[in-house]
């Protein structure tokens, strides 16, 4: 399949201020997409959208992730103002260093919400507009996705769930032409992780990201590897990609229990049977 082309192309992202989010759609913009931008501070996307060239090419709306009725309105909003949306990248995120019998189950469920929840609720409410287009669905996971630390339950279980949520949605909307990928970057230098490095026990257990494994990278390396990702409708994006032998290693059979294992016949006449709960 030829490079994604992202001129004139519209693309949607959540926790569009962060600085993950900001500095994608100013590589995006540049590469002459045109943007729709979705945080929980609608003063905040409608300044970026404004820096960005105004509402011919950037435009903001206020969604919260944890409301699938903020993201449908956002994502309806978007495709009646641009009239398309090709590609959906769902990027907001937090994250939570505590220990599970110091971690209050409000704090627990808030970052599943956002992190998994979040995600599944963004696919949701753009896939509609995305499939007419037959584009793309992005979900921000993590290296945290395979290597599971010690007091980020909370966290570690969302970004797993995150991989493997693309990996079942992408099985349902192959047949309508829609690419899904999962993006794993290790820690990257952003304000969650001065966040956490501001807390003595995330500056203790990373000891500052100092070291050669767990060594932070830059936004721009992370924004570059999830462009080239998109361009080429990847799977699995790994972020840097010396991390990939030891990423890619817990997947290794499942692409034979995809290919093998479920007919595409049988998934595409199982959708049609499921009732809507």
């Amino acid at each position: 399949m030829p490079n994604f082309n992202f001129a004139g192309r519209v693309v949607a992202i959540t926790g569009s201020t962060g600085g993950l989010g900001s500095g994608l759609a100013s590589q995006l913009r540049a590469r002459g997409a045109r943007l729709a931008l979705f945080d929980l501070d609608q003063d905040a996307v409608n300044k970026q959208a404004e820096d960005l060239g105004g509402e011919n090419h950037a435009k903001g709306w206020r969604a919260d992730v944890r409301s699938f009725e903020d993201l449908s309105l956002a994502m309806e909003g978007a495709a009646n103002h641009f009239g398309r949306i090709d590609v959906v990248i769902a990027n907001a995120g937090v994250e939570v260093v505590a220990p599970m019998a110091k971690t209050d189950p409000k704090t627990f469920e808030r970052v599943i919400d956002i992190n998994l929840n979040g995600v599944w609720r963004t696919f949701r409410a753009g896939l509609p507009y995305v499939q007419r287009e037959k584009g793309y669905l992005l979900g921000v996971s993590s290296l945290a996705a395979f290597f599971h630390s010690p007091l980020q339950a909370s966290y570690t279980a969302s970004k797993a769930g995150v991989w493997a949520l693309c990996n079942s949605i992408r099985m349902e909307v192959k047949h309508l032409g829609v690419g899904v990928g999962s993006v794993h970057p290790t820690f990257v230098n952003t304000a969650m992780l001065a966040n956490m490095h501001a807390d003595p026990a995330g500056l203790k257990l990373w000891e500052g990201n100092k070291s050669l494994f767990f060594k932070s990278i830059t936004p721009e390396v992370v924004v570059d590897g999830i462009v080239r990702g998109i361009e080429r409708r990847s799977q699995t994006i790994v972020i840097p990609s010396s991390n990939n032998l030891p990423v890619r290693a817990p997947g290794l059979f499942r692409g034979v229990i995809e290919k093998f294992g479920f007919k595409q016949k049988n998934i595409t006449e199982a959708i049609d049977l499921a009732s809507y709960r």
